[in-house]
């Protein structure tokens, strides 16, 4: 698949998860590409990751899985590809598929039922955003849901929508496959517990290796949505990336919340509780800490100004190489 095919692909498949998502009856009848991946997953944990081994052990095993995970949902995408029919038909097959890998969509619902329900009442909000982030929400007044909307809003736009678009153009749907396989995996054992801080290192630290491009230019649409976007600060946005993205305990999860906190004028992360665990985090932006549902909603408008910008960009690279 040349440059360009990826390309066709990348950008049908931004255009119909945009318009359609993916769909509840098909998700009913089938699942889900990360259902299947997590499935796999969760079987290379069950037989692979034992108690009684060694940390060592344990870690070689971790890089047995991950290179296992991706030898097997590489030869799967690579099925749809050799087989697909050459010319626009098959770039519109690839790109109805690879648009599963995406979650344009879904985010925006998500992250908007915050709002809503902040809007109901604090335990709405609290119940609205455990659906989406992992710290513990009855610790959570409503500055703090407000925050943990915005800054899933954030990450999720970098690992869940740029680094599989990014890897898709770049690699088609096989490089888009081989990014969502490894980003789940982290997901789901690349957490420092007893069980799989060992296990789970080769994937925690191969996803944060290729989400690596992926957060530099989610903070990028960021900073130029907030050029455009009324309200929003593009310099602001500048100097929180400069001055605090790399103080995130994540290597990348700090680029695109540093972006949106500077844009919106807010300080994000700092301080936050996952389960009855204090993670004392750097904060991003130095503005209000106090957000609320009205601030949500402003984060979204500056993530769809940056999605308007990725289909833009795209769409004009891809015509510079068909010409």
């Amino acid at each position: 698949m040349t440059l360009s095919d990826s390309l066709a692909v990348a950008l049908i498949a931004l255009v119909i998860e945009a318009v359609l998502g993916y769909p509840d009856a098909l998700f009913r009848r089938i699942g889900h590409p990360v259902t299947w991946i997590g499935r796999l997953i969760g079987m290379l944990d069950r037989h692979l990751n034992r108690d009684a081994d060694p940390p060592g052990r344990r870690r070689i095993a971790g890089l047995a899985a991950l290179i296992l995970l991706l030898a097997v949902c590489g030869t799967a995408a690579a099925v749809p590809v050799l087989l697909a029919p050459v010319g626009w038909t098959g770039l519109l097959v690839l790109g109805f598929a690879a648009s599963s890998l995406l979650a344009q969509r879904s985010l925006d619902r998500h992250v908007a039922a915050v709002a809503d329900g902040l809007v109901r009442g604090l335990d709405e909000g609290r119940r609205a955003v455990s659906m989406i982030v992992g710290r513990n929400p009855a610790r959570l007044d409503e500055a703090g849901v407000a925050r943990a909307a915005i800054e899933s809003l954030a990450e999720n736009f970098s690992d869940g929508i740029v680094a599989p678009l990014v890897w898709t153009a770049a690699a088609g749907p096989i490089g888009g496959v081989l990014y969502k396989a490894t980003n789940t995996a982290d997901s789901m054992i690349g957490h420092r517990t007893p069980r799989h801080e060992a296990f789970g290192w080769a994937a925690a630290r191969f996803d944060d290796l290729v989400n690596l491009p992926a957060s530099r230019l989610a903070a990028l649409w960021l900073v130029l949505a907030a050029a455009l976007m009324p309200g929003a600060s593009a310099s602001g946005a500048i100097r929180a990336v400069l001055r605090d993205a790399r103080k995130h305990r994540s290597p990348n999860a700090g680029w695109p919340e540093a972006a949106m906190a500077g844009a919106l004028g807010l300080a994000l992360a700092g301080p936050r509780v996952y389960g009855e665990i204090l993670v004392d985090d750097a904060t991003m932006g130095d503005g209000r800490r106090l957000a609320d549902a009205a601030d949500i909603r402003r984060a979204l408008r500056l993530y769809r100004f940056a999605l308007a910008l990725q289909v833009s960009a795209i769409t004009v690279l891809a015509l510079l190489l068909w010409r």
